[in-house]
């Protein structure tokens, strides 16, 4: 993708992710004056952390590449080659990373995107849902997955590959260990990786799977002295780790700050809706008593009018309060504009009953207005009016309650929609994404979680 481009996701994303903070900057500040402010403010601490994490990754320009696989596949071998300094520890005992490190890595001085490897223990070693939930961590905040092997690829790093693939990030098979491997035996596991890459859903591009020599085993030579002794040495070969670097700055060249935005606006809409979800479900009661309140004002509003016309302006108008008044409980944002357009989706998807009832009203607002006008005359016509009156006031606060418990699910969804929410911006960058991109064979998945 064009540099342009790259810096107008990153943008986006930017400002996507400080207008969020901005809604929620009174849990933020002071956790507002009652009590269940201050519970709310609590239990969406941790979101709000991670929307602040987020903004200051992206602030930073700090791409970050998570090493994953197996015990001793040379994980932590292939980032220190990648450095062109051993960093991290390895060794020939099992797990010896034994927790998530991470080090920074400048390919470029020129480059304006800095770069955190991070080194993950084994997937298959003790502990296994704690380090499994570990993972889980690393790979929801990296922006692209080195997946290592030593070989043909086992039923339990295929069920880790196809984990890791679930999280929707860029990955990169590496092939660790060629040096180990007859140049046909390498070939054959090369074409094996290459196979399970094109069979059924797609797990990984072919084009992504590199071969790399990261920590090559000494071999032994025999050396022949000037004096005629002959002695056997071990010689230590430079780690073949080109075709790796190669394939890292490919991609951070081509889609890096897309990527670095993309996944900041994931994690910022994951913790968005968390809030949301949070703030619904801890005021619940208050939102209930709220709709009801709602509902008998409406039907007394509409049934009192006898202007037929603006009993219906008055209940919509009822209606359009009742979305604010909720999102305003649940310290959700939502302005005027906002609320007119959630009612009017909330009519189109209701199958016809608020279309209904609206019709029904305009139907028995012109009875009741008529009623009205006869009754100055004969007062018998009184009877005719108030049950028309009663009939609509009735039909008019049943759509409101519908109408406000369909805002709550609305409000608790919906959340990361509007101008530039993250919904929104994640969507705007993947039509954007060109073909020949890593983001490109993600947008379908990626929409798919969206939707």
């Amino acid at each position: 993708m064009r540099t342009s481009q790259q810096e107008s996701h990153l943008n986006r994303a930017k400002a996507s992710l400080r207008q969020a903070l901005s809604w929620y900057s009174h849990l933020r500040k002071s956790g507002g004056r009652s009590p269940a402010s201050w519970e709310l403010s609590g239990l969406v601490k941790p979101e709000i952390e991670v929307l602040n994490s987020a903004l200051s990754k992206i602030d930073s320009n700090v791409i970050r590449i998570a090493a994953f696989g197996l015990v001793s596949r040379g994980k932590s071998a292939v980032l220190n080659a990648l450095i062109g300094e051993k960093v991290l520890q390895t060794g020939p005992l099992h797990g010896v990373t034994q927790y998530p490190r991470s080090v920074r890595w400048t390919p470029s001085e020129k480059g304006k995107v800095q770069i955190e490897l991070i080194d993950t223990p084994g997937l298959d070693e003790i502990e296994g849902q704690i380090r499994a939930q570990m993972a889980r961590d690393v790979a929801r905040q990296a922006d692209l997955i080195l997946f290592v092997v030593a070989g043909d690829i086992t039923r339990t790093e295929y069920q880790a590959l196809c984990e890791l693939r679930r999280t929707q990030k860029p990955l990169i098979l590496v092939f660790n260990k060629i040096d180990l491997y007859p140049d046909t035996d390498r070939e054959a596991i090369y074409k094996n990786l290459q196979q399970l890459a094109t069979q059924g859903r797609e797990v990984i591009s072919p084009d992504e799977i590199v071969m790399v020599a990261a920590e090559p085993s000494p071999m032994e030579v025999r050396v022949e002295w000037a004096d005629g002794k002959v002695t056997d040495e071990l010689e230590t070969h430079s780690p073949q780790i080109t075709e790796l670097q190669q394939a890292i700055l490919r991609i951070l060249n081509r889609e890096g700050r897309s990527l670095l935005a993309l996944n900041a606006l994931i994690q910022a809409r994951q913790a968005t809706a968390e809030i949301a979800h949070k703030s619904v479900e801890l005021r619940q009661k208050e939102a209930e008593d709220l709709i009801w309140q709602f509902t008998r004002y409406k039907a007394l509003a509409v049934a009192l009018n006898p202007v037929a016309f603006l009993d219906l302006l008055g209940g919509v108008v009822a209606d359009l309060a009742l979305i604010r008044s909720l999102a305003k409980v649940y310290g959700l944002p939502m302005t005027g504009y906002e609320a007119a357009k959630l009612l009017r989706t909330i009519l189109l998807s209701s199958g016809g009953l608020l279309l209904a009832e609206l019709g029904s009203g305009l139907f028995l607002g012109l009875g009741k207005s008529t009623a009205a006008v006869a009754s100055s005359e004969n007062p018998g016509n009184l009877t005719a009016y108030f049950g028309a009156a009663i009939a609509q006031g009735s039909i008019a606060g049943y759509g409101s309650y519908i109408v406000g418990q369909a805002a709550q699910v609305y409000l608790e969804r919906g959340c990361t929609w509007g101008q530039l929410g993250t919904s929104t911006v994640i969507q705007e960058i993947l039509e954007q994404v060109e073909p020949n991109t890593i983001l490109y064979r993600l947008r379908q998945e990626l929409s798919q979680h969206l939707n």
